[in-house]
């Protein structure tokens, strides 16, 4: 029977982010070259219209559209040619009824113009008359001066992680630098006497660090700058001691292994002497990483990680990149990209705990079935080779062969 002293994740994660201040950051200022994935500080207005004037979306003439009704291939239009608009250039003359001029995708419209006449439209009689063979409307083949962005029009909210796309639009209105929330320094925290670095040779009974890899990848990912503080011996004293050097460093403070009930697990006595209010969970109703530690200590979160690779990838995205977005102040909706699949077999779960189940995925007679990789949490290849995650929600005892599942896609 499941222990009911242990929390679901929704709730634990609750008590987490009852307890520390959204935006607790500080702001700094950087140019835009530096700001792809970085999260803004304010709402960024734009200091003017973009493109800032009237342009052409094709090849043609700039006409009065009036002048083109009733144009067809029978009876085309006759329009005298004006002149000739080159690429960049300010045209310095105005169209009268009547009268026409020759344009380029992105050039800018004449004063008297309000559509364009694609080229395939027209037959060019002469340098001087055109015949137009379809009517257009106003504002037919034109991008209008304010159409992309209006002046003062906020063009991107405070709390946005700024993607490629919205760095050309700040460089696209002007935009030279932005004000957003310093990343977020994340410490790395490796206990265990069996733990060696990646570099050496392992020999029976020990094995290389995997953990620290796959969260500093996954602080990068979110926002935050990871800091491996190395691998620390099951001893108090030196765990204490590197613990505490990281709280003075960093903003978020993340120790792997030693979170069971073992004689040697020391993390939850040396995370709660850290400060107030301090240990909040040490447990919760989720498989794997049922042993994960939740702190808050004097405004810094503290998290205790299962020592298992699978239940760390786990417990970071229930509870660690939530509280980094929650820091950051991040406003955008985290949408996981999910896909329906058909389970491939029974799966058995616990009823009042949440099961992720790894799984690849399968294109059958156009049906996608999804393959649960029931491995052990210690197997990081499992991971490696999953697509995706099944969660089983509390309430099920688990899933049928042949059920509709929700898969949250591994990117």
């Amino acid at each position: 029977m499941l222990d009911k002293k242990y929390l679901l994740p929704q709730d634990a994660l609750k008590l987490i982010l009852h307890n520390l201040k959204p935006g607790c950051l500080t702001v700094e200022t950087i140019p835009i070259e530096k700001a792809y994935g970085r999260v803004t500080a304010e709402d960024i207005l734009s200091p003017e219209d973009l493109p800032g004037f009237e342009r052409s979306t094709v090849d043609g003439f700039a006409v009065k559209a009036f002048d083109t009704f009733g144009a067809k291939e029978s009876s085309p239009v006759y329009l005298t040619v004006k002149g000739d608009i080159a690429m960049g250039a300010i045209p310095h003359f105005s169209l009268s009824n009547g009268e026409a001029a020759s344009i380029a995708t992105g050039g800018m419209l004449p004063e008297g113009a309000d559509a364009i006449v694609m080229i395939e439209h027209v037959n060019v009689i002469s340098n001087d008359l055109i015949e137009v063979l379809r009517a257009v409307s106003p504002g037919e083949n034109v991008i209008f001066r304010d159409e992309d962005a209006k002046k003062g029009e906020v063009v991107i909210k405070a709390g946005h992680r700024l993607k490629p796309q919205d760095i050309g639009a700040l460089a696209g209105v002007g935009i030279t630098t932005v004000k957003v929330f310093k990343q977020p320094v994340v410490s790395i925290i490796l206990t265990g006497d069996e733990i060696i670095p990646h570099t050496e040779k392992v020999t029976p009974g020990k094995v290389r660090d995997v953990n620290s890899f796959t969260l500093a990848g996954l602080c990068y990912e979110n926002g935050a700058v990871p800091l491996k503080m190395g691998i620390v011996r099951d001893e108090y004293d030196k765990l204490k001691e590197t613990v505490q050097k990281a709280y003075e460093i960093s903003d978020i403070i993340l120790i792997t292994g030693g979170t069971s009930a073992g004689v040697k697990d020391l993390t939850a006595k040396v995370i709660d002497e850290l400060g107030s209010p301090g240990v909040l969970f040490h447990g919760a109703s989720i498989k794997p990483g049922k042993p994960v530690i939740g702190a808050v200590c004097n405004g810094k979160p503290v998290f205790g990680l299962p020592g298992h690779p699978v239940a760390v990838y786990i417990c970071f995205e229930l509870f660690v990149k939530p509280v980094i977005h929650h820091m950051l102040k991040v406003t955008d909706k985290n949408f996981k990209k999910t896909v329906k699949a058909k389970i491939s077999r029974n799966i058995h779960s616990q009823a009042g705990r949440e099961d992720f189940i790894r799984v690849y995925l399968e294109e059958h007679n156009g049906e996608i079935w999804a393959t649960p990789l029931l491995s052990k949490s210690g197997l990081i290849m499992s991971l490696v080779k999953a697509q995706g995650i099944v969660r089983i929600p509390s309430e099920l005892i688990g899933l049928s062969e042949g059920q509709e599942v929700l898969i949250e896609i591994i990117d």
